[in-house]
């Protein structure tokens, strides 16, 4: 009974060495495939539009197209007039833009949108105030319903958090002057930074994911996603695809992937930076991360036995697809390992025979050195070698104290448990002295889950204290993080619940 507890405790090391050994493989092609993307990115550049009498020509020969502008709202009136004002700023003829506001708001926001809608109509611009009987489909059912009425020949989506900056169109239109191309994705930026440490480390796991996931998969011609927002889309590709779905709470991914599997092109643009409002409280951030989590396991329910079994599909991009789809399963496997350490320091405090099994294992923990390698990819040029320094292993001990959260939403995606699309609420936060507290939107009741973490924190706390007793130091550092990790999740839930 012991070896299998030990065992037990073994296996999601082992995969989680072998995730890190999918994340070291997307580091070697960001860093050794990347420059045929990058000179073609450079060539595509150089075609800058040129205006003709209120018309755009591409080398002055290709007429530029007409673009819907998508912006789907669900109760967001402290950011919808900045959404706004920052579409409206585009450097791109007014003629030529289509611009939905897709608003299924409840509260004022309405009426703010409708206001500066009203506005900018008066100034000649074509945009929409698109209000639905009804959420049927939640953000999904809001695209879609707006594609219905649209006329662009490609549709640009930016969520309420978003600012793009006015030249947005002029640096991703050029890559659709070829055809098979069916999305071209930016890099998120963050315009609250260093409002927080829990946003700091929100921009710090992001840059992972946008720098060397997406680079890496773009540069190696693996799957990539479209993020939700910050891109633009062919409009034949959406429906070539089978349109937006809403049987999943990440309708980007899933029709992403339909759309790969139907051969289209996906272009990432890791140059071209579209900022965004970060959470600002942990149970904003919760709710995004469960939204997310749980996205992502739908997805690879519905997608990924069709990856395997779409034949034009290269044998890397499938593994590569696995990695990606299965993603937030890797939160079941730390919260497994966690939870069976404890009983693993025990057995082999009590029956030492058993602590060569630990040995024989210890290999896989080769996984923080490919993360470090991982990261320091990623901000080798953006941060000093001490802000990676600190920064990395909070962030893991942070990741650490979501497991059970995120996990629960993974299972719950695994499963095929359904549950509404819950929004992330955003504030306008932008500058330090920016505050959540006596806003809307604040969710003032503790999830039951928060219990279970406080619980945890104290069980890890356990741990801790058996190693040091028992001068038994394996997983000292590991207990030590899990209690770190549940103990910052606890507070800030408690903290930002009751303002």
């Amino acid at each position: 009974m012991g070896a299998f507890i030990i065992l037990l405790y073994l296996l999601p090391t082992v995969i989680l060495f072998s995730y890190s050994c999918a994340q070291l493989s997307l580091v070697w092609n960001y860093w050794f495939k990347k420059s045929a993307a990058d000179t073609l990115q450079s060539a595509v550049s150089g075609l800058q539009f040129t205006v003709y009498n209120s018309e755009i020509a591409i080398n002055s020969q290709q007429l530029a197209p007409l673009v819907t502008i998508q912006l789907p709202i669900y109760n967001e009136r402290y950011v919808i007039e900045r959404l706004i004002e920052a579409v409206i700023a585009f450097d791109y003829p007014k003629e030529l833009l289509e611009i939905q506001v897709l608003d299924d708001s409840t509260d004022e926001t309405v009426e703010l949108a409708a206001s500066k809608i009203a506005f900018y109509q008066s100034q000649g611009f074509q945009i929409q105030h698109i209000r639905r009987p009804n959420r049927e489909g939640f953000k999904a059912g809001a695209l879609a319903y707006g594609l219905t009425i649209s006329k662009g020949e490609f549709v640009a989506i930016f969520d309420a958090d978003f600012v793009p900056t006015p030249d947005f169109l002029q640096k991703t239109l050029p890559y659709f002057t070829e055809e098979h191309v069916g999305v071209v994705q930016t890099r998120w930026g963050h315009l609250n930074e260093s409002y927080s440490l829990i946003t700091q480390l929100q921009a710090f796991g992001l840059d992972g994911h946008f720098v060397v996931e997406q680079g890496g998969r773009n540069a190696g011609g693996h799957f990539i996603n479209f993020n939700g927002t910050a891109g633009i889309w062919r409009k034949s590709c959406i429906a070539d695809a089978g349109g937006w779905a809403a049987d999943t709470l990440t309708e980007d991914l899933d029709l992403s992937y339909r759309a790969q599997m139907r051969g289209w092109q996906f272009v990432y643009l890791e140059n071209v930076v579209t900022p965004a409002e970060l959470p600002a409280t942990m149970p904003a951030l919760k709710s995004q991360q469960y939204r997310w989590m749980k996205g992502a396991a739908e997805c690879a329910r519905k997608n990924l036995v069709n990856v395997f079994q779409t034949k034009n599909i290269k044998l890397s991009t499938k593994i590569h697809a696995t990695f990606h789809l299965l993603n937030s399963g890797v939160f079941v496997v730390v919260f497994l390992m966690a939870l069976v350490s404890l009983p693993t320091l025990l057995i082999i405090h009590q029956f030492p025979q058993y602590a060569y099994l630990l040995g024989i294992f210890r290999i896989f923990q080769g996984s923080f050195i490919l993360l470090f390698v991982f990261y320091g990819t990623v901000h080798y040029d953006r941060k000093s070698v001490v802000q990676l320094v600190w920064q990395l292993p909070f962030f893991l001990i942070v990741i650490m104290g979501l497991s059970l959260h995120n996990s629960v939403a993974a299972l719950e995606g695994y499963l095929g448990k359904k549950t509404p699309f819950v929004r992330t609420p955003k504030w306008g936060i932008v500058k330090d002295q920016d505050g959540w507290q006596r806003k809307n939107y604040l969710v003032k009741s503790l999830n039951p889950i928060t219990v279970i973490e406080l619980f945890l924190a104290l069980y890890f706390a356990l741990g801790v204290g058996l190693g040091i007793y028992w001068h038994s130091y394996q997983m000292l550092m590991l207990h030590t993080m899990l209690t770190l990790g549940y103990g910052f999740v606890v507070f800030f839930s408690v903290k930002h619940s009751i303002g």
